[in-house]
């Protein structure tokens, strides 16, 4: 049986990750010839050619992505065994780490992450909010545990991860009491004109609302745009607008910004995705996020 010499393997990979052998070299600090060498030994064992030059670059020919693929697994799966054993050291917390995109609902974020710290074993968890391109990024080199995100990873960066839609909510808008009283009568109907806070438009709830707006000839007066949604409940509180809440976080909304819902917006959904780069989850934690949103926080009518 013939093995695979995994240090041609790693030479391999950090070239196709890189694009060059210039960037393996720098990272590997060994000259590109040395890393050419060995990589011709690895084509040889496998038979196959696996990088094709496109000017100063090498790209990845047919029989190359195969081997990326499975060498990116390969050291995936190495870089987890070593992070979980650097981060679980005995008597020490779990860790958990997770990427929060910043339009996911803050509140709708605390009831999902919430059964982590409730597990046996004491969890450390790490919440990190950003714009998702930088977090999908980290989750390639594995600095994310979980990515809770409003819509599949294939929509957002071309890395390898799985989406695990965790639920949906139904979208109701709210406001403060005098806004709500003057606009409840005839919604939706009662939008047109009306002063609203939206999501900005790179997100999904925001073009699904524009859609669901287009529809019924509803042109609300847009007086403000937030990609930060606990910035945009904090608007609405203060009376700017009416705003736009998945109904699953009603009371929590109700209670924390003192409003009143003026009306339901049934054929618009916000869903939750967890996101993670193994198809099976494994991590305790993760695990329980992923069964309390989808039994709890999401079956609640």
């Amino acid at each position: 049986m013939e093995w695979v010499n995994y240090h041609h393997l790693l030479y391999f990979w950090l070239v196709a990750r890189e694009g060059s052998l210039a960037g393996a070299s720098a990272e590997l600090r060994l000259a590109p010839s040395t890393i050419s060498k060995q990589i011709h030994l690895l084509e040889r064992m496998l038979g196959h050619a696996l990088f094709v030059k496109r000017g100063r670059r090498l790209a990845l020919n047919d029989s190359g992505k195969v081997v990326f693929r499975y060498a990116d697994e390969i050291f995936g799966l190495g870089r987890e065994m070593v992070d979980t054993l650097r981060d679980r050291p005995v008597g020490k917390p779990l860790r958990l780490t997770v990427g929060i995109e910043d339009v996911v609902p803050k509140l709708m974020a605390e009831r999902v992450l919430a059964p982590a710290l409730r597990l046996a074993e004491p969890v450390r968890m790490i919440c990190i909010e950003d714009k998702p391109e930088r977090l999908f990024a980290n989750l390639a080199l594995h600095e994310f545990d979980v990515i809770l995100t409003d819509a599949p990873a294939s929509q957002h960066a071309n890395v390898r991860a799985f989406s695990h839609l965790l639920g949906e909510s139904e979208i109701a808008f709210f406001g403060r009491a005098d806004l709500a009283a003057r606009y409840r009568r005839n919604f939706p109907g009662s939008l047109h004109g009306a002063p609203v806070l939206l999501p900005t438009e790179n997100t999904v709830l925001r073009r699904s609302l524009d859609q669901w707006f287009e529809a019924r000839d509803v042109r609300p007066n847009v007086v403000g745009e937030f990609e930060d949604s606990a910035l945009l409940n904090v608007f609405g509180g203060r009376g700017a607008g009416l705003f736009p809440v998945a109904s699953v976080i009603t009371k929590e909304v109700q209670a924390q910004y003192q409003v009143r819902r003026v009306g339901m917006v049934p054929d618009v959904r916000e869903r939750l995705y967890a996101v993670t780069v193994e198809r099976r989850i494994k991590h305790p934690a993760v695990v329980a996020i992923c069964e309390a949103a989808r039994t709890v926080v999401f079956a609640q009518k």
